[in-house]
C-alpha cells in the first residue's frame, strides 16, 4: 500500500493526477448503521450469535442463534420473522448452530450443527429437508469444534471449514464430499482450528480464517496457497483468533477479530485499510453462567468478541458475540485497487504524457527565440 501512494506522490509532482485517486481508493471504512436483536432467550432475543447470512430474495437476515439452538429470521428494520429449528438431536433440530448460507443455485439454506456434527439443510421457507456430513470432536484446549465456516461457489460447490480436523471439506451440489483441502500445521496450506471461510465471488479465490495460527490465509480455486497475512498481537494488522471472514466483490478482505472486538478490513493483497469497533469492559462470561457478558455495553461499535461476519450490498453484519446482538455496519469508499503492475503502466503512461508535452514546449520556446 505504501509503494502505491509514493508512486502516486512521484507522479503528482510531475503533473500527473489519475494515481492520486487510485492511492484514495484503498480506504475502505466501516460506520455503525443499526443493530438487529439483543441478549436474551425470548423470540427475537439472542445468545451468542455464530452466524448470519441474507435472503436476497426478501432481504431478511438469518441469524444463528447459537446458545438457543435455533435459527431465527429478521427483517431489515430488526422485526422478527420467523424461527427455524429448535434445541435436540431429531430432524431440523439444533445443537448449536453455526455459520449457515444459501445455496445460490436452489435456495436452500445450510446450517452447521455443531454438537450433533452435521449440517442440516432446508428449503426457502424454513422446512426441514436432510443432513449430512461429519466432523471432528472436540480437541483439547480448543473452545469449538465441529463445522465452522460455510461458503458456495458460483457452480454450488460447498465448502465448510472443519474446526477440529484442520481442512476444508468440499461437497458438490448433490452433497457428496469430492475433496478436502489442507492439513494441521502452520505452513502454507495448513491449519490449526480453520473458522470463517468465503469464497470470492469474482476471483473464486478462498480466504480462511486461520484461527489459532491467527492469520488469514488465501488459497486459489483449486485449494492451493496463495499468501498468508496477520500475525498474533493487539496491533494493526494483528489478530487474537479471527473467526468470521468475508470478502467483497473487489475481494476487500472484512476480518471478524474475535477477542480484540473488532473487524479490520484488508485488500485483496492482505494490506491493512482499516479497523472498526472498541472493546466492552466487561470479560466473557464464565463457563457456567448465561452466554453474555457482564456488564453490557450496548453503545454502537463495541462489541464484547466479534464472531460471524457477513458482507451484502454494501452493508457488513457482524455478531457481538457475547452482548447478543448483531450490528450492522455500513461499508465505505470500497472501489477496485489498480494491481501495482497496472500502476506502473499508468504511471509511466504519465511520465511519456508530461515528456511529450515538455518538449512541445521546449520545441515552442526555441522557435520564438529564432524569430
Amino acid at each position: 500500500m505504501g509503494s502505491v501512494k509514493n508512486l502516486s506522490i512521484t507522479i503528482l509532482s510531475a503533473g500527473f493526477m489519475v494515481l492520486a485517486t487510485a492511492a484514495q481508493a484503498l480506504s475502505v471504512t466501516l460506520s455503525y448503521d443499526r443493530s438487529i436483536g439483543s441478549p436474551g432467550s425470548e423470540p427475537g432475543q439472542l445468545y451468542v450469535p455464530q452466524g448470519i447470512t441474507v435472503d436476497d430474495t426478501t432481504g431478511n437476515v438469518y441469524i444463528s442463534d447459537g446458545g438457543n439452538d435455533r435459527v431465527q429470521v429478521f427483517d431489515q428494520n430488526g422485526n422478527l420473522q420467523k424461527i427455524i429449528g429448535s434445541k435436540g438431536e431429531g430432524p431440523g433440530q439444533f445443537r448449536e448452530p453455526a455459520d449457515l448460507k444459501f445455496n445460490p443455485l436452489n435456495g436452500n439454506l445450510y446450517v452447521g450443527d455443531v454438537f450433533n456434527s452435521r449440517i442440516n439443510v432446508f428449503d426457502s421457507q424454513g422446512n426441514y429437508l436432510k443432513s449430512f456430513a461429519k466432523f471432528g470432536e472436540r480437541v483439547e484446549g480448543r473452545s469449538f469444534f465441529g463445522p465452522g465456516g460455510l461458503s458456495f461457489d458460483k457452480s454450488g460447490n460447498l465448502y465448510i471449514t472443519d474446526f477440529s480436523n484442520d481442512y476444508i471439506q468440499v461437497f458438490d451440489q448433490n452433497d457428496n464430499l469430492i475433496k478436502t483441502i489442507g492439513s494441521n500445521g502452520n505452513a502454507p496450506g495448513q491449519f490449526v482450528g480453520p473458522a470463517g471461510i468465503s469464497v470470492s465471488p469474482t476471483s473464486g479465490n478462498i480466504f480462511v480464517a486461520d484461527q489459532y495460527n491467527n492469520r488469514i490465509q488465501v488459497l486459489d480455486p483449486e485449494g492451493n496457497p496463495l499468501l498468508a497475512f496477520g500475525s498474533p498481537g493487539t496491533g494493526l494488522g494483528e489478530f487474537q483468533q479471527p473467526i468470521g471472514v468475508e470478502v467483497d466483490e473487489y475481494d476487500n478482505v472484512y476480518v471478524a477479530d474475535s477477542i480484540n472486538s473488532r473487524v479490520q478490513v484488508f485488500d485483496k493483497n492482505g494490506n491493512f485499510l482499516s479497523t472498526y469497533g472498541v472493546a466492552a469492559a466487561a470479560t466473557p462470561p464464565a463457563s457456567d453462567g448465561p452466554p453474555v457478558g457482564n456488564p453490557l455495553d450496548l453503545t454502537p461499535g463495541t462489541f464484547n468478541w466479534t464472531a460471524g461476519a457477513h458482507y451484502d450490498n454494501g452493508k457488513l453484519y457482524v455478531g457481538d458475540f457475547f452482548q447478543g446482538r448483531i450490528q450492522v455496519l455500513n461499508v465505505e469508499g470500497r472501489t477496485e485497487v489498480p494491481e501495482p503492475a497496472s500502476a506502473l503502466g499508468l504511471a509511466l503512461l504519465g511520465m511519456g504524457v508530461a515528456t511529450v508535452k515538455l518538449r512541445k514546449n521546449r520545441q515552442q520556446q526555441t522557435a520564438i527565440n529564432l524569430d
